[in-house]
Formats: C-alpha cells, sequence, structure tokens
C-alpha cells in the first residue's frame, strides 16, 4: 500500500485483508508494529488499516509544531481515510489511538460505524486540569530533546502504569522496546505537545451523542483507566463494557487471545446488526 500525502505529510499504512475496514490506532510512543501480532488473525475476517500517527513509525515527522496540533491530525485522518474509501470504518484505538478514535467519531462520523476503546479517554473535563497537563507534557517534551530517546525509553518503561507486563515473555518486551526506541526525539516531543490529552477537547459532555456501537476495553489493575471506561459506559448510548481481570493498560498486549476474541465478536455483531442484542446482555 503506498504512502498517502495529506497536505504535504506522509502518511505510513498498511492494509491487508477484505471485508469491514478496521482502522487500528496506536498509543505514544508506538507505531503500526505494535499491532503486528495481531493483524494476521485480525486479516483473516476484516479489511485492516493500520496508520502511524505523525511523529511515529514510517509517518513523517514535520518540523512545523502546527501540524501535531490534536484537531489537524483528526483532520488529516479523516482525508486519509477518504483517500483509502474507508467510509463505515470500525475504529480501533488504544489509549492515544483511542482518543484520536473517538474525536474522529465525533468531528467526522459519516466515516464511522462503530468504536473499539482501550484504555482511551473523553479528556479532561476542567480547563486547569487540561492546562496542568499541558505543562506536564511540555516539560515531559523537553527532557525528550534534551536527554534523547534511549533515557526516555529507561524511564518510560519504569513508570507503575507498565507493572502489570513485567511477567510477559522476554522476546514481547524487547520488541516493545524496539518499536519505542525507533521513534525521534522531535516526533515524540511534538505529539506530547501536539496531541497530548490536556491538548485536545474534552468530549464528555458529548458522549451522549455519539451513537455509534462501542467497544470498551480495560485492565482491572489499571485502575485509573478501568475507572474512566466504567464512566464512559455509562454516558455512551450504545457501549458495551470489557474489564480484563488480570490485565493493566495494554490489553491487547497483556491478553492478545481474549482481545482477538472480543474484536472478532464485536466485529461479527456489528455486521450482523446484532449489537444492540449484545448491549443488552452485558447491560
Amino acid at each position: 500500500m503506498p504512502d498517502i500525502n495529506v497536505g504535504g505529510l506522509r502518511y505510513y499504512v498498511e492494509d491487508t485483508g477484505t471485508g469491514i475496514p478496521l482502522v487500528l490506532l496506536h498509543g505514544f510512543t508506538g507505531s503500526t508494529q505494535s499491532w503486528q501480532h495481531l493483524i494476521p488473525e485480525l486479516s483473516k475476517s476484516c479489511r485492516v488499516i493500520a496508520i502511524d500517527l505523525p511523529g511515529h513509525g514510517r509517518t513523517d515527522t514535520p518540523a512545523e509544531p502546527q501540524r501535531f496540533a490534536f484537531m489537524r491530525v483528526i483532520d488529516d485522518l479523516a482525508a486519509v481515510a477518504r483517500e483509502l474509501a474507508i467510509e463505515g470504518a470500525i475504529l480501533a484505538g488504544y489509549s492515544m489511538g483511542g482518543r484520536v478514535a473517538l474525536a474522529m467519531a465525533h468531528e467526522h462520523p459519516s466515516l464511522v460505524a462503530g468504536m473499539i476503546l482501550e484504555s482511551a479517554s473523553p479528556g479532561l473535563a476542567a480547563p486547569s486540569a487540561r492546562a496542568e497537563r499541558r505543562r506536564h507534557d511540555a516539560e515531559l517534551a523537553d527532557s525528550i530533546l534534551r536527554d534523547g530517546i534511549p533515557d526516555f525509553v529507561a524511564k518510560w518503561e519504569k513508570l507503575p502504569l507498565w507493572a502489570s507486563q513485567a511477567l510477559l515473555p522476554q522476546e514481547v518486551l524487547a520488541r516493545q522496546r524496539a518499536i519505542r526506541l525507533a521513534n525521534s526525539p522531535h516526533g515524540l516531543a511534538e505529539s506530547l505537545r501536539g496531541m497530548g490529552t490536556g491538548s485536545q477537547p474534552s468530549y464528555w459532555e458529548q458522549l451522549p451523542q455519539v451513537c455509534d456501537p462501542t467497544l470498551l476495553l480495560a485492565g482491572a489493575l489499571d485502575v485509573k483507566f478501568a475507572h474512566i471506561a466504567t464512566g464512559m459506559h455509562a454516558a455512551l448510548p450504545n457501549a458495551v463494557l470489557e474489564i480484563f481481570p488480570d490485565a493493566g493498560h495494554a490489553v491487547h498486549l497483556e491478553c492478545p487471545q481474549h482481545y482477538l476474541k472480543l474484536v472478532s465478536q464485536f466485529l461479527n455483531d456489528v455486521q450482523r446488526n446484532e449489537f444492540h442484542e449484545l448491549k443488552e446482555e452485558g447491560a
């Protein structure tokens, strides 16, 4: 699949399989490589489109900070979707990618037929909280530029957020580390400034108007995002919530077979227009 140029910015896209389009949106420090252990199985039953977000993987890292602005990226991705003729897609977003997916569903609803939101958030409701988060992300961005990627990744991987991954096989952890190390200091720094949680609108009040069928995924060991997912479930009109009892923030990495089972079931239910029945059973 050739890369797609949007306003001079080259987006790297992997496109495989046929059927209902499933767009995979990675988290901060990730890339399309973050999904490689899942794509072969997913592409057996649907068209899988994985996209590197700006500053990550093989998508361009633009020099202009404004190209990393959250809403600019959302509009870019809408242009990518139209170029790929994937109206009516299911957006599967993890962490930062989940925030992007939710914004896409709100800002460009005709392109979205459903969402799979993993460890995602609608943003921070209070302006003061957004300002504080922007300040924190700016400091982290400065440290990445000052100290470099290896130092940042070493510190990043020691955060309590990843404690639940300690027992994963070493080859899995090594692959994750390689994906993170492949990113550039400028790309991650500007992504933090432009696409961090403090730089996006809050969608909490808009959730009742987002009517796409939604599968909410979170790990019970990630208490913060399990709580956020529970709050989103109460507000989204057409959502099912699944809390993975033995997982933390990255359920697609920590419990891949369980993740694949739920995603496959969700895709089948959406295609058969049976999602309302699924929601009632899970309520």
